[in-house]
């Protein structure tokens, strides 16, 4: 079942942390190094609903020799270490579960190069998403990966990030091309460059491209960058049901629309974000598109998905095309999570994401929400269901344990029918603490058991994120 990991289960893993290791960490770092209850409560959570006791201290890096050495230090006393970028994970990645030590790169936040004839930027691992693009918006150039929150550049290569742009310029594992990583014994390595293509020796970069801190700690990214397209175009729609837009969806990618986004957002999602964000977008299934490309391009596909979408009974196209107004449609998609927490005082959201092949996409989400309207726990539902991804959050009383179980098995089901129909556990959240029953069954027993030779090889002594993504022990 995949449940959530208690807290007393989480204290009866933690590993010491000797007086003489932290000894030498505060003279290393001195006021980079905290042990304030404050701080260490900040950085012993993330935006999940697992709870686990604080870690011990926490190390500002300022460069990646700030990395090293606490990656040495925590080496030689055994002390596990965690590195940490805007705490956006959900699925437990930050937690402290051994103990240890928490690694904040936030303040190396900088663009180290950008190469635009070769489409390539190479930055520090703080950066987020919102300031790298920021920093390029003069050079007629972009990043597209966009989960969302404002995360930042290292825990979306880390986790290996997808999100709403992901149908037309793919994930974080296609956009990362090379990573300077330090590794368990504090050595620096760099993987990858920046060709287009390289045929020498194993991926490393692909290997730690969504290892979630358990193999290495990145100090630097090379990332590819994409011209601002000349046209930008939003528009939205809403259909009669779920499954209309989903059919809409499916027949808009096998036609081979070059659509940069689509979104679906339910009747759910649209009131809670009606309420928060002061819109009054119709209460129905909607999707909510956007076309990149030449302004003759833009308009054919805009026209090829309205044709489509009437033919499953898709009604009150909208169009946005100032900026502004496409920023406030996206920003009210992106900040469904928080109009949904808004939505019922004191709750706790428990949220899972799933991704299946766009041909069985209909089957999996239309299942998934007849068991949550029977369940009776408020939801809402969102997806970048242009790649088959999608996200479920109930809403529950974090003091209602019935509620709580409730929402797991609806979490348990809805993974195990991803997987059943050819999909997986997660699209883009990582697996962390809460997924890890459901790796076993996506990769299967020898696949997690090569995944625990590799972890073992590279990081014998467990220090890097220990108890992430599965037990080394068995």
């Amino acid at each position: 079942m995949n449940a959530p990991v208690s807290t007393h289960q989480l204290q009866a893993e933690l590993r010491s942390v000797p007086d003489a290791f932290l000894q030498k960490l505060a003279a290393r770092f001195g006021a980079q190094c905290s042990t304030s209850q404050a701080v260490r409560e900040q950085h012993g959570r993330d935006e999940g609903s697992i709870a686990a006791p604080p870690p011990a201290a926490v190390v500002f890096a300022e460069s990646a020799e700030d990395v090293q050495d606490a990656v040495r230090l925590c080496a030689e006393y055994s002390v596990p270490v965690i590195a940490y970028g805007a705490g956006s994970s959900l699925e437990g990645h930050l937690l402290a579960v051994q103990g240890g030590i928490t690694l904040d790169v936030s303040r190396m936040n900088q663009v180290l190069s950008v190469n635009t004839e070769d489409l390539t930027i190479t930055v520090q691992p703080g950066i987020t998403r919102k300031a790298l693009n920021e920093a390029i918006k003069d050079t007629g150039f972009f990043f597209p990966i966009d989960p969302g929150a404002d995360a930042s550049i290292g825990g979306m290569a880390s986790t290996r990030a997808s999100g709403t742009n992901a149908v037309r310029y793919g994930t974080m594992r296609e956009n990362v091309l090379a990573l300077e990583v330090v590794t368990a014994s504090g050595e620096r390595i760099r993987t990858g460059n920046r060709a287009k293509k390289s045929a020498a020796g194993y991926d490393l970069t692909r290997l730690l491209v969504g290892s979630e801190g358990t193999l290495g700690i990145f100090t630097e990214i090379t990332l590819r960058i994409y011209p601002l397209p000349e046209a930008v175009s939003a528009a939205i729609c809403s259909f009669p049901s779920i499954e209309a837009a989903v059919r809409t969806v499916i027949q808009t990618i096998q036609m081979g629309v070059p659509i940069a986004r689509v979104e679906l957002i339910d009747v759910n999602a649209i009131r809670m974000v009606n309420a928060y964000s002061k819109l009054s977008l119709r209460e129905e299934p909607m999707l909510l598109m956007e076309f990149h490309g030449s302004p003759t391009g833009v308009k054919e596909q805009a026209e090829m998905v309205q044709d489509i979408a009437s033919e499953f009974g898709g009604n009150a196209f909208e169009w946005a095309e100032r900026p502004e107004d496409r920023t406030r449609l996206f920003t009210a998609r992106h900040n469904a999570y928080f109009a949904a927490v808004a939505s019922v005082p004191g709750c706790r959201c428990i949220t899972t994401d799933a991704c299946v092949p766009i041909s069985r996409l209909a089957d999996a989400l239309l299942d998934c929400v007849n068991e949550a309207d029977a369940s009776g726990i408020p939801y809402f539902l969102v997806g970048h269901v242009g790649d088959g991804n999608f996200h479920f959050g109930y809403l529950i009383d974090p003091d209602n344990d019935i509620q709580r179980q409730q929402a797991e098995q609806l979490n348990h089901q809805l993974v195990e029918r991803a997987i059943a129909l050819g999909g997986t556990c997660t699209g883009e959240h990582g697996i962390g603490i809460h997924k890890q029953g459901f790796l076993a069954e996506e990769a299967g027993d020898g696949g997690v058991a090569m995944m625990r030779a590799i972890k073992q090889a590279l990081d014998p002594k467990n220090i890097l994120n220990p108890g992430k993504i599965f037990q080394l022990a068995v």
